[in-house]
């Protein structure tokens, strides 16, 4: 099984949102992309999307991340399709984003999970994310509205931060031209 994993075009925001059904929420992501505030990873398979990811370059919206983790990008809303999971997808896409971010010479990255989504909070573990150290947030998700722009929803999450110092970049510099 051959995954690639790049950032998203144009193009590929109708068959994104075909599978993944949130064509709101991917143009707006798309659209901060386009302006430097963030990148959409793609996860494809045959031809086929089959998750994402998204990086959030700009501050935190949750003051208490601005205040403990000031300037850190954040790992948000990685998603594969139910019938892709537990075959590496969703590491593929993490450890795109953590390339992407050495390469731009960050050294932290953050993310928040729910508190009862154990499955993913094991995989960042397993990552190498550990907790923040400052308890738990209500962080604001961005979720499809019954109108299918999105809505911000409310979630108390674990926050869990990943130290990128000890990554070296990548030899073939993968994502060193996306964000210029």
């Amino acid at each position: 099984m051959s995954v690639d994993i790049r950032p998203a075009c144009y193009a590929d925001i109708a068959p994104l949102s075909r599978v993944l059904d949130s064509e709101a929420y991917f143009t707006e992501r798309f659209e901060r992309q386009k302006n430097d505030r963030g990148m959409l990873l793609i996860a494809w398979l045959d031809g086929m999307p089959v998750g994402d990811v998204y990086l959030w370059l700009d501050p935190a919206e949750e003051e208490d991340i601005r205040k403990h983790l000031p300037g850190v990008a954040l790992l948000t809303h990685l998603e594969v399709l139910p019938e892709f999971r537990n075959r590496g997808i969703g590491t593929k896409l993490v450890e795109a984003v953590e390339q992407y971010l050495v390469e731009k010479g960050r050294e932290q990255v953050a993310l928040a999970v729910r508190e009862d989504n154990v499955k993913a909070a094991d995989l960042y573990r397993r990552l190498g994310y550990q907790d923040w150290g400052h308890g738990m947030l209500i962080c604001i998700a961005k979720v499809p509205g019954p109108d299918g722009c999105p809505i911000d929803e409310p979630e108390l999450c674990h926050i869990m931060v990943k130290q990128l110092h000890s990554m070296s970049p990548s030899s073939d510099n993968t994502f060193s031209n996306l964000a210029s």
